[in-house]
């Protein structure tokens, strides 16, 4: 799929100054038409891949422990993946026809040089979300290490190899992190491969944990009985909304960079079909499997804190103990034998759903945007490996230390940041430029989109500042708690004033700004 071809030839139907540009670098060139190979069960497979994940499958759970019942935690998560479709296909189709990353595109609306502020931001953010999924997939290696090597929890005694680590923690973070980081020095194509195989097994290994789960508990269990404990539609509309723009900010980051997988498309049917069909269904049916799993496990588990049970690495932790669980005189799989081969079935699985979507969501762009800093000097693998790095540096366990930092200070602080960059962008594209791009000027300094275009600039900044406030007050901060209220109930809102705002403005600038050359 990478394969934008290496050697004297590389490129030759591009103009001699783009080939030679600053700007320009084979992994950042367009993608020929003839090796645009992805098909719709690719893009579909992509989606299921990446949806089929440990924190969609403990998405609905944090929705239940807020107030919400079963259907309409699932209806939240719905909507806000058929909202944040939408951007997603918009941004998709540039890629599609003219064959190029979310960087490249970006420099159509801010610029050749301005492109890279969006392509920072969203640079980091996939940081995050790389460490984040790293050390989710560590804890997973950790723990079913735990259960077939219990004396494994206490290595090192105190000691922490990376800050707020202990050694444990530390040692399956690192080693998830160079499993993550092999795969990228492989390419593209072993991207690719790796997400369609991906897709089919995990979905198996969870329909095997739900049929198991709901056969040992001899039906769904008590939390589809559970009803909301909201009294009000006034009360539900206050938790609802700032978990929508949760929902939506959790996909937020592919709505831009989606461009650096439909850029191998062989159409816009293809994109538009595989990800209608991959990721809303996906990520509705993972939920409610994840629903259902977790209130069977409550029957089968009476004496556990039902918290737990919505970590599938903590159920099947349980699964494959020696030790009994609260509440039952015997392990829930009495043969020895058995046991290692769940665990190592178990952490095949878990392993195979974090990778896919830490590779897919949060390499790739990042790889690509770190790249668009300098083409000529940094590849996609340099970009990939100056990810990871980052992904360490900002000390993922910490943001998902609790549920507030998580979804108000994570998912809706960056959806603040990346909504204003999708509204600009689509707004160009299909308002300003009516899905019309100079290909070669976008990878030349001097070109109708060199420089900054500090329409676009000022527009993100429109759209960021009124969310500022809230996200202050949001993190609780001494100094912040002066803010009024009114700014933390607009902050709920953030993807989408954002998204709309800065659209308005960039769109409502340009035109005026071109009237009035048009009058001069």
């Amino acid at each position: 799929m990478h394969a934008l071809e290496k050697g004297p030839d590389a490129h030759r139907d591009l103009p001699a100054d783009v080939r030679e540009s600053p700007l320009f670098n084979a992994d950042l060139a367009p993608v020929p038409e003839s090796q645009r190979n992805w098909t719709t069960y690719n893009f579909a497979a992509l989606w299921i891949s990446m949806a089929h994940c440990i924190p969609t499958y403990m998405m609905a759970g944090g929705l239940i422990a807020v107030g919400m019942n079963w259907w309409q935690a699932l209806l939240t998560i719905a909507l806000g993946n058929i909202i944040v479709l939408a951007p997603i296909l918009l941004n998709a189709h540039p890629g599609t026809k003219y064959g190029i990353p979310f960087p490249v595109l970006a420099r159509a609306s801010f610029g050749t040089a301005g492109a890279n502020i969006p392509a920072v931001l969203r640079a980091i953010v996939a940081c995050g979300w790389f460490g984040i999924q790293t050390y989710i997939g560590g804890e997973a290696v950790r723990t079913f290490i735990v259960a077939l090597w219990p004396d494994f929890a206490n290595l090192g005694g105190g000691m922490q190899l990376l800050p707020g680590l202990p050694l444990p923690s530390a040692l399956t973070f690192l080693l998830f992190w160079g499993l993550n980081i092999l795969i990228i020095y492989r390419g593209m194509n072993a991207v690719r491969v790796f997400e369609n195989w991906a897709a089919p097994i995990v979905l198996v290994f969870a329909a095997v944990l739900l049929w198991w789960t709901v056969d040992r508990a001899g039906g769904l269990g008590p939390m589809l009985e559970q009803p909301s404990q909201f009294a009000t539609f006034g009360d539900f509309w206050k938790v609802f909304v700032p978990s929508l723009t949760g929902m939506i900010g959790f996909w937020a980051t592919l709505s831009l960079n989606i461009p650096d997988f439909t850029r191998y498309g062989r159409g816009q049917r293809e994109q538009m079909l595989g990800q209608t069909l991959g990721l809303p269904t996906t990520m509705i049916a993972f939920s409610a499997m994840g629903v259902i799993i977790t209130s069977a496990s409550m029957a089968i588990l009476k004496g556990v804190d039902v918290k737990h049970l919505w970590d599938p690495v903590y159920l099947l932790s349980q699964l494959t103990s020696a030790t009994p669980p609260a509440g039952l005189s015997e392990p829930l799989i009495a043969s020895a034998g058995m046991r290692v081969a769940v665990a190592i079935v178990s952490l095949l699985g878990v392993a195979i759903a974090t990778v896919s979507v830490n590779i897919a969501a949060n390499v790739v762009s990042p790889a690509n945007d770190f790249a668009n800093l300098a083409p000529k000097r940094i590849s996609f693998k340099t970009g990939g490996l100056i990810t990871g790095i980052l992904g360490i540096a900002i000390h993922p366990w910490l943001l998902l230390s609790s549920a507030d930092v998580y979804i108000f200070n994570w998912l809706i602080g960056y959806s603040a940041l990346l909504g204003p960059i999708a509204g600009i962008m689509i707004a160009d594209y299909f308002l300003i430029r009516g899905r019309t791009l100079d290909v070669n000027d976008l990878y030349r300094p001097d070109g109708q989109y060199g420089g900054t275009n500090p329409i676009a600039v000022w527009a993100l900044v429109a759209g960021v500042l009124p969310n500022v406030p809230g996200f202050l007050r949001s993190t609780k901060m001494a100094f912040a708690q002066g803010i009024p209220q009114v700014f933390e109930d607009l902050y709920v809102y953030a993807w989408f004033t954002g998204f709309l705002l800065s659209g308005a403005v960039y769109f409502l600038w340009t035109r005026a700004r071109r009237a009035g050359i048009a009058a001069a």
